[in-house]
């Protein structure tokens, strides 16, 4: 590959991942810009480079990131509050209390039915199920072989909310679980 085809690939995939609202895998990409994957993969770690400022250009305010299985250009962290005051007339759709706890339920045990969220939290999670489903960020995945219950799992829109490619990136839950240790010490004197 010479040279020019590198930079023609390059500035194919800048064309389709500026427009881009979702990360793209590298199949997608390559079938995109009409190149094999190869050098697909060596475009796009050839922009990173570039965009971080390696070499004699200068580092963007974006980056490109490869996150949810695929890849998308980002905000550079350091202008997000720069970036926040810019679009500040549009208000972010926050979610709830409810809604938080629901969803890190779904993210460590999934697969999980409705029924199985709702004893955890101990509380009836219906309409909070039905907003995360609105939302893309869990999706029906099977129905339970032995309820009929539908399990539900998260989707790549989360992790890609989350700036992550897989739930193995999430923190482990154990070290931030209060053991019940505590207290007992006093009730024993």
């Amino acid at each position: 590959m010479t040279d020019e085809d590198a930079s023609s690939i390059a500035q194919r995939l800048e064309a389709i991942l500026v427009v881009a609202d979702q990360p793209l895998g590298v199949v997608s990409l390559a079938a995109a810009v009409g190149a094999p994957a190869a050098e697909v993969r060596a475009a796009l770690a050839e922009l990173v480079a570039d965009y971080d400022g390696e070499g004699d250009g200068p580092r963007r305010g974006f980056e490109l990131r490869e996150v949810g299985g695929g890849w998308r250009m980002y905000v550079r962290a350091e202008f997000d509050d720069l970036v926040a005051d810019f679009v500040g007339g549009q208000v972010p759709v926050r979610l709830s209390q409810a809604a938080l706890e629901t969803l890190a339920v779904i993210a460590y045990k999934q697969p999980v039915t409705r029924s199985q969220v709702a004893a955890i939290r101990a509380v009836n999670v219906d309409s909070v199920v039905r907003t995360l489903l609105t939302r893309g960020l869990i999706s029906e995945m099977y129905a339970d072989p032995e309820t009929g219950a539908t399990t539900y799992g998260t989707t790549d829109l989360l992790l890609q909310k989350l700036g992550i490619t897989s739930l193995e990136e999430l923190p482990p839950i154990s070290p931030l679980l209060d053991d019940g240790a505590d207290g007992f010490e006093e009730l024993l004197a």
